[in-house]
């Protein structure tokens, strides 16, 4: 079993990534740029996308359902098996999922090794990031994120993909909302891998300010956007300071982060 297992899991990572078939920067309409802070190419009539990139998750691909690249998929699927491995309670959750592939990719780990007792909860406004604040927020990114309608992704068209897997169920949660109003108030008991994908500062400390006392000893935090977006660093630096977490920061190949809890 073990070796299906492990074909499925392959499979669906090229699937939900794109990597079976060729893609395209299709942002439409101009010339491709990149964006220093974010570490993405933004623009219009975008050429053909260079394979490299696409693996490391560094373009906005037209067709695939997660633009995070393989080595930040490789990681899920380490955390998750290491918390089934080890017996971590909880469910798993991803807040900001574009079209929904890494957390169709995580429903799929759960479904792979028969595990029917846990949720994959699918947080995101499903219609793009809110306008950063940088009065309240300092440290705050410059960057208007707001702008880019192609990150606003509905509700609709996530279930969908989910269902094009055979994914979407009963073990799906849907979240839909500013980080703000929906996480404190979410019912999640507790957690096993919380990744995080939200760009902003405000975002990112939303969602560790509502989920790590809800995330199990031995469970992983993941962000996906450090070392990509410097407002992120920042709010994953002053909230580990802030809880004096001491934990080792590991480096994703490309881009992002994680941590494991330890025994509080």
């Amino acid at each position: 079993m073990s070796d299906i297992v492990n074909l499925y899991l392959d499979l669906l990572k090229k699937c939900v990534g794109n990597f079976i078939h060729d893609d395209d920067l299709d942002l439409s309409r101009g010339k491709f740029v990149l964006d220093p802070e974010s570490g993405k190419y933004f623009s219009d009539e975008p050429p053909q996308a260079e394979a490299s990139l696409k693996f490391q998750g560094g373009i906005w691909p037209s067709r695939a359902h997660t633009m995070i690249g393989m080595p930040r998929l490789n990681n899920i699927q380490y955390c998750v098996e290491e918390v089934l491995r080890a017996g971590v309670r909880g469910d798993f959750i991803e807040t900001g999922v574009w079209r929904g592939g890494a957390t169709i990719f995580m429903r799929g780990l759960l479904k792979a090794y028969g595990v029917t007792d846990r949720m994959v909860w699918v947080a995101d406004s499903f219609e793009g990031l809110p306008r950063g604040d940088p009065i309240r927020y300092p440290k705050e990114s410059h960057a208007e994120f707001h702008k880019l309608r192609d990150l606003a992704v509905s509700l609709d068209e996530v279930r969908k993909n989910f269902e094009l897997y055979g994914l979407l169920d009963d073990q799906v949660r849907f979240l839909k909302g500013w980080f703000r109003d929906t996480l404190p108030r979410a019912p999640i008991r507790e957690l096993a891998v919380m990744r995080l994908d939200g760009d902003l500062y405000e975002s990112t400390m939303d969602a560790l300010g509502n989920l790590y006392a809800k995330l199990s000893p031995g469970g992983f935090v993941i962000v996906d956007d450090y070392n990509a977006v410097k407002s992120c660093n920042d709010a994953v630096e002053d909230f580990r300071k802030e809880r004096q977490i001491t934990t080792e920061l590991s480096m994703i190949p490309g881009a992002g982060a994680f941590w494991r809890k330890e025994a509080g």
